[in-house]
């Protein structure tokens, strides 16, 4: 409910908000975190739209930047659902909360009035830790799955 306060209100924020609260829960894959945002997401988009459309009226949407954040929105949504389909949980994960990271960091420089010259080794610092972050859980993977026996392995030992 704050999410989808938070966006209409503030005409943005819903994922944010809404994917580090259903992510740090651990009871959802990360693909159906982003899957369950979005298409939340949505019907609160309508519903602020609506909103101000009946309180303002039209006369102060600039119709050009409306109409581009519709064709963007309509080219990643199909590519969004199908990397979330076949990126394994745990890298997608990590790169979801890289993302977050980044995008509030960005929020919150602008609130404290950060200096540019200072922003950008923040962003660089976040892009390197979140970069690292993938290389440590592809890592683990792979070593768990290098670990863990063969189903064959395990009939034979059972035999």
């Amino acid at each position: 409910m704050f999410a989808g306060f938070v966006d209409a209100t503030g005409g943005g924020g819903w994922g944010p908000v809404a994917t580090p609260a259903l992510l740090s829960g651990g009871r959802l894959e990360p693909r159906k975190v982003v899957g369950s945002v979005d298409t939340a997401e949505f019907a609160v988009s309508v519903a602020a739209s609506l909103g101000f459309l009946i309180g303002i009226g039209a006369a102060g949407i600039h119709w050009g930047f409306a109409i581009a954040l519709l064709v963007g929105g309509l080219i990643a949504a199909p590519l969004a659902a199908l990397l979330v389909r076949i990126a394994p949980a745990h890298l997608l994960g990590v790169a979801v909360g890289g993302l977050i990271v980044l995008t509030n960091g960005r929020t919150l420089m602008g609130v404290f009035e950060v200096p540019s010259s200072a922003r950008i080794p923040v962003y660089v610092a976040i892009l390197l830790v979140t970069a690292g972050s993938l290389y440590v859980a592809a890592l683990r993977a792979k070593l768990r799955t290098a670990a863990a026996p063969a189903e064959g392995d395990l009939e034979a030992a059972n035999a």
